[in-house]
């Protein structure tokens, strides 16, 4: 397990900060921030890209920093962020849009909910959540289970909990842990991390994560919560167009499945061949390189997925245009969070906590997933959690190994989502997808992403001691 080694750490921190405030004087900065930050999005309820944007710039002025340079260093944040996964950000768009129109997303639950009875069930819903979370974003993954899950629950004479939180847990553990989604993404390319194994090391800690907290901790949540399934949300279940016909299982897996393919190639070559003159790892690294792993995968989509379901070509259009316009609000958040990130970087914030953490017995692990915990109570969003806590952390990786570095990584997105409550939407989308209560909501899904959290980081500790 890696620990803090300050001079190397300091020496790796970057340019010197835009204000000279001392540690007092910026720890209060960003918890003003930050709190401000909240107030804005819970009580006037502002949307989160005003509401990072009115807290960076506030960021900076109560540093005491010069206002154009904290605007310079919130917009390059952003221009970077944007530039560095907005396009990975719209293809994963364009492929889930694909999945749910053409029926594949239908064609998968289906298949395995024909073959799983009983108290299997539970498995077959975080298997059918794992799979189908793997290219969506959670908010999208949640408005295309839940109405699965109702039905199957009421169908069943399930308990709601039982069925629904297996659902939410395996959406949870690929939004926070598995790239291609924008907060791993972000947290890689901002601790310069080898995505490959990254990924591969990702799999391994979701795999006992997603067990933990889905199937197993749904049989307390369902004696805590014991409701069935809302007749009014079952009523409202999404509308769509029935395509003329659906995709056939395997080839919608193997499209769903074909950008982690490409990617774990890459980092299988990266790793056995070690030549980057090599002429086969040259051709990994283009092919198995987040854009084009995507590209590829939706292009492919057009036909296993699009013109399998009878779409013309100008259906297909119609679906990639409509996939568009929905993740603007995305990119500008995920923009706004990198903006923020970088002007805590850049007032000195990074190196404020190397200063007051040197003294700490705490492993850089540890302390990476604290750091994310308290952005993530504090502001709610997993992703600005990811984001930011990647920013202050990245002088922790300059002596890391390419493990250390995907540990940390994974070590941030656990730390992530830990216990969402009133300030993440998505806990708002649960309680009325669900028909419950704050309390029940609180017991349930904030209880099941607390258990993600501590799982997660249990195992990312154990294999830095083994690997």
């Amino acid at each position: 397990m890696t620990s803090l080694s300050l001079p190397a750490l300091t020496a790796a921190a970057g340019a010197a900060p835009i204000t000279s405030a001392g540690n007092t004087q910026l720890g209060i900065a960003v918890l003003a921030a930050i709190a401000l930050i909240v107030l804005l999005i819970t009580r006037l309820k502002l949307h989160a890209f005003l509401a990072l944007t009115v807290g960076s710039l506030a960021l900076g002025v109560f540093a005491g920093a010069p206002l154009a340079k904290t605007m310079a260093s919130f917009t390059a944040g952003l221009g970077a962020t944007v530039a560095g996964v907005g396009v990975l950000i719209a293809l994963g768009a364009i492929l889930g849009k694909l999945l749910a129109d053409s029926g594949g997303a239908d064609e998968i639950v289906d298949t395995i909910l024909a073959r799983a009875k009983g108290r299997a069930m539970p498995w077959a819903m975080v298997l059918i959540a794992s799979v189908i979370g793997l290219p969506l974003f959670f908010e999208v993954g949640i408005v295309l289970l839940i109405p699965v899950v109702l039905l199957v629950a009421k169908r069943g004479n399930y308990s709601l909990m039982r069925i629904g939180i297996p659902a939410l847990a395996g959406l949870s553990v690929m939004h926070g842990l598995i790239p291609p989604h924008p907060g791993p993404l972000v947290a890689v390319d901002a601790l310069h991390a080898n995505l490959g194994v990254t990924l591969a090391l990702g799999v391994v800690v979701a795999v006992p994560t997603v067990i933990i907290a889905g199937p197993l901790f749904s049989r307390y949540a369902a004696r805590w919560v014991d409701i069935p399934a809302p007749e009014e949300m079952i009523a409202r279940a999404r509308p769509s167009e029935e395509p003329e016909h659906r995709p056939r299982f395997g080839a919608t897996v193997f499209t769903i499945l074909l950008p982690v393919a490409l990617m774990l190639v890459k980092a299988l070559v990266d790793i056995v061949v070690d030549d980057p003159a090599n002429p086969v790892q040259r051709v990994t690294d283009v092919v198995g390189s987040p854009l084009i792993a995507l590209l590829a995968a939706v292009l492919v989509g057009m036909f296993t997925l699009g013109r399998a379901a009878g779409f013309t070509r100008a259906r297909i259009s119609v679906t990639v245009e409509k996939s568009l316009a929905p993740i603007a609000g995305i990119l500008l958040i995920v923009g706004a969070g990198g903006g923020f990130k970088q002007t805590l970087i850049d007032v000195g914030v990074g190196g404020m906590i190397l200063d007051v953490s040197q003294n700490w017995a705490v492993p850089a692990l540890l302390l990476a997933w604290l750091i994310a915990v308290a952005i993530r109570l504090a502001t709610g969003s997993a992703t600005v959690a990811t984001i930011s806590a990647a920013g202050l952390v990245a002088p922790l990786a300059a002596d890391m190994s390419t493990t250390g570095t995907a540990l940390l990584v994974l070590a941030i997105g656990s730390g992530s989502l830990f216990f969402s409550h009133v300030n993440d939407a998505g806990f708002w989308l649960v309680k009325e997808y669900f028909g419950m209560t704050v309390g029940q909501t609180v017991k349930t899904w904030s209880v099941m992403e607390t258990v993600i959290s501590v799982v997660g980081l249990g195992c990312v500790l154990l294999l830095s001691l083994v690997l």
